[in-house]
């Protein structure tokens, strides 16, 4: 009740207190006592402004509370007997252990082997020399294919060249080579000079052009042109380096294939001679579009350093792979 005096309930009054409000008494309250004297909008700025540069000084605050000691509910009680107990049953678990631990039998083994990885790429070896086709040929001029028999001497020089059998013996006998690798090894069990694989049997020594075996042109043995047997160009391997490429012109898009962004490989097969220049290049892997044709073009205007054969430079035949990728 609004007359009623607020007791906390633990008390219990002895008697019911009435509080009667004082007639005599009237209580006028006004904004206008709260806030004081009302002042003009000049007055109000020039005291804030005054309190702002000229602040007033209060009396310094005194302290007159006092700590009060409070039992800590969260500190955790230890009994030190508790504790000791703790300690020594921990320490003899730990003790018993590394008793255990150490009286374990270690068994001593050899350190495993390390593979050790060489990071320095091999020499690759040497191609191996082919017995029955290497490229090139030779021969002479005569009016009858070669005849079967025995080849000459293997050497990289040709120091005489082979001949029908002379009707007076020569006064210093030097025996006849012709320009085959030395490496190459054919049957030889005819009595005369010629082709094993002849078939005509005679005294001849080719119909051909140069002072080798056959129908070729060159000192080798066989149809074909240079030196060595077998047909066609020297090819590379065995004492034949290859030719090594010194300036190379980028091969151009068709036109068809940059508008449909198309994208391949070439294989050009190539003829390098004595000077480094491709002299015979044709396409061998067509990707289509216009491609095979660009990659002839610009494979013919490469460079090269010739290959060689015992330090001489010889015509060679190689296959070349260009590509065509956009970036």
């Amino acid at each position: 009740m609004a007359n009623s005096l607020m007791i906390p309930p633990e008390i219990e009054p002895s008697e019911e207190v009435v509080v009667v409000p004082r007639k005599d008494v009237e209580l006028h309250l006004d904004g206008k006592d709260l806030l004081g004297p009302e002042q003009g909008i000049f007055a109000s700025l020039k005291n804030s402004l005054y309190d702002v540069f000229f602040p007033k000084k209060l009396p310094p605050l005194v302290l007159e509370s006092r700590p009060v000691a409070v039992v800590d509910r969260m500190a955790v009680k230890r009994d030190p007997t508790s504790t000791a107990i703790a300690v020594v049953i921990h320490a003899v678990i730990i003790g018993l252990i590394l008793w255990v631990v150490g009286r374990k039998i270690v068994e001593i083994t050899a350190p495993p082997k390390a593979n050790i990885v060489s990071l320095e790429t091999p020499v690759p070896p040497p191609a191996p020399v082919k017995t029955l086709r290497m490229g090139g040929g030779g021969g002479q001029k005569g009016p009858a294919p070669v005849s079967k028999g025995t080849p000459p001497k293997f050497s990289p020089q040709q120091i005489l060249p082979p001949m029908a059998p002379p009707k007076i013996d020569p006064k210093l006998a030097v025996a006849p080579t012709i320009d085959v690798d030395p490496k190459l090894k054919m049957a030889s069990n005819m009595p005369n000079i010629g082709m094993p694989n002849a078939t005509n049997v005679g005294v001849s020594m080719g119909n051909g052009n140069g002072n080798g075996l056959g129908s070729g042109n060159g000192n080798g043995m066989g149809p074909g042109s240079g030196g060595n047997t077998g047909g066609g160009i020297r090819q590379i391997g065995g004492s034949v380096s290859a030719p090594k490429l010194v300036s190379q012109v980028d091969p151009e898009f068709s036109e068809e294939a940059r508008k449909a962004k198309y994208m391949g490989v070439a294989i050009v097969d190539a003829v390098i001679d004595e000077h480094g220049i491709p002299v015979r290049v044709r396409i061998i892997s067509d990707p289509g579009m216009g491609l095979g044709e660009r990659a002839v073009e610009a494979v013919k205007q490469w460079r090269f350093k010739p290959g060689t054969e015992n330090g001489k430079a010889v015509k060679t035949e190689l296959q070349i792979q260009v590509d065509f990728h956009i970036y």
